[in-house]
This record gives C-alpha cells, sequence and structure tokens, in this order.
C-alpha cells in the first residue's frame, strides 16, 4: 500500500486524541506524508482513528463509500475494531507504510423504513441494527421474514440485527452469538424475549431482512437504532428493511494480535492458547 496521504479523526472533545493527532502528524511529515484532521476525504489513501470503537462506527459508512482502509488506535475501552495499543500507533503506521499489514473487508448492512410516505433513505451500520421499545412496560411482537420467507414471531424487547464484526457488541450482551467476520450473514437475536425458546438465528446475507409490528400491536414507542444512532420511529404500518451494504469497510488489522487472540485479550474468551505439538 503506498500511504501519500492520511487522514486523522479524533475521538471528539478528547485532549488527549488530539495530543496524539499531533504526534502523529509529525511523525508523517519526516515520511513525506501529507495528513487531514477530522475528515475523511476521497484522495486519502488511509485513515487512521484515534479514539474508541464509537469513533471508528461514526466515520465508517463514509470510508467504506470512498474505498478507504481505516487503522484504529485504542484510547478507550475494549476496543475491539480500534485494535492498535496508545503506544504501538508508530510501529502499526510504519507497518502499513511498509506495506505489511493485512486489510479485512467488513461487512455492512444497510436499513431503510417503509412507511406510508414512501422508503427512507438508506441508513448504513457496521455493528448493528436494533429495534427497541421505549418506555412501555408491555413486550412487542415483531415478525421477521428472510426475502420471502416467514422466518418467526418474536415476542421481547426488541430485536438485535448484527453483522459479523457487531456480534462481539449488544448481540452478545442479548445471548447472541459470536460469529467470525469471514462469515456473511446477519444474526437476529431477540432482546430479552418472552418465550425461552425464541432463540438467535444466524442468517445467509444473500436475501433481504424485513420486520414490522404484528398487526394488532400498536406501536409502543418503538424506534430503530442503527450502529447506536437513533434513525427512525416506527409506527403502526412501518416495515423495516435490512440487507448487505453493496460496499464493505476496509479495515486494517494490528500488526501482532489475530482475531481469536483479541477474543482471548478482550473477553477473556475460549483460555490460553496452548502449545502445539
Amino acid at each position: 500500500m503506498s500511504v501519500r496521504r492520511l487522514g486523522i479523526v479524533c475521538k471528539r472533545d478528547s485532549a488527549k486524541a488530539q495530543a496524539l493527532a499531533g504526534e502523529v502528524s509529525a511523525w508523517c511529515a519526516g515520511q513525506g506524508i501529507a495528513t487531514n484532521l477530522d475528515e475523511v476525504a476521497a484522495g486519502q489513501d488511509a485513515v487512521i482513528i484515534l479514539g474508541g470503537d464509537g469513533t471508528l462506527l461514526h466515520v465508517a459508512e463514509q470510508a467504506s463509500a470512498l474505498g478507504i482502509p481505516v487503522l484504529g488506535v485504542n484510547l478507550g475501552g475494549l476496543g475491539f475494531l480500534t485494535e492498535v495499543a496508545a503506544d504501538g500507533w508508530r510501529d502499526a503506521l510504519a507497518a502499513l507504510v511498509a506495506g505489511r499489514l493485512q486489510v479485512e473487508e467488513r461487512m455492512m448492512v444497510r436499513a431503510r423504513l417503509h412507511g406510508e410516505g414512501g422508503a427512507s433513505a438508506w441508513a448504513l451500520a457496521l455493528n448493528d441494527v436494533v429495534l427497541s421499545k421505549g418506555n412501555a412496560d408491555r413486550l412487542v411482537r415483531l415478525n421477521v421474514w428472510h426475502g420471502d420467507e416467514f422466518v418467526a414471531s418474536y415476542r421481547a424487547d426488541g430485536l438485535v440485527f448484527a453483522t459479523p464484526t457487531g456480534s462481539t457488541a449488544y448481540n452478545l450482551s442479548a445471548g447472541g452469538p459470536i460469529v467470525h467476520p469471514g462469515v456473511r450473514s446477519v444474526t437476529v437475536t431477540p432482546i430479552c424475549p418472552f418465550m425461552l425458546e425464541s432463540r438467535p438465528i444466524l442468517l445467509p446475507a444473500d436475501r433481504p431482512l424485513f420486520t414490522q409490528l404484528e398487526k394488532r400491536e400498536a406501536a409502543a414507542d418503538v424506534k430503530v437504532m442503527v450502529d447506536g444512532r437513533f434513525t427512525w420511529a416506527v409506527g403502526e404500518a412501518d416495515r423495516l428493511e435490512i440487507t448487505a451494504a453493496p460496499q464493505p469497510l476496509r479495515l486494517v488489522c494490528g500488526p501482532v494480535q489475530g482475531y481469536f487472540e483479541i477474543l482471548r485479550t478482550k473477553l477473556n474468551w475460549g483460555g490460553r492458547a496452548p502449545c502445539r505439538g
């Protein structure tokens, strides 16, 4: 990868990120690399994120549309997507410039709401699209179709539609499975379902998913969140469509850890790796 122009995106209102951005800019200048601060724009060869996963999610839609690889430096909490440690950014950037880092294509999904006035604009998500009830005490009943095939009727607090990348986010907290990012799929996970047999289901991403409220149900302040951002309020006659996005996010992998090592480190999942005989 030839890196001549680098975008630097900082966590909002973070003095630490701003200070680190100055160090990154100075390092890039020494390498003859031009930088743009807090901008994702055409012509950039890569974007470095200084923050947490939320900061990366904030720029995922624009970066995927432009096909720009994204490298995340973690200044936040767990950092599944921003996997490079704060003190490892120099080694990571040097490896990126030298072409030694792998770039993965992470599937994104897009969603739109069909209502009486027609369909909304598409909204893109790297992690998930979530339908959830508001402050109403009672559960909601949501019907789900995979293409033209009816899947199930869920009585729950809501549903999580997660990408493989987002399987370790809200989906995991709601009881859904961890899905390797190389599996092109969407996981449907009910949130606090009324019936214990309402289990998560992994569906291929070759057909759109549709969901809407049961006809006899009133819209009890049901809302749609796209990667954690409130996007729509759902009416009784509305139908939500979710499908694989045409463009993936090009995510630069860190120089040290593999996917399962990240799971073991961040989640204490799977135990220590044994010595291979």
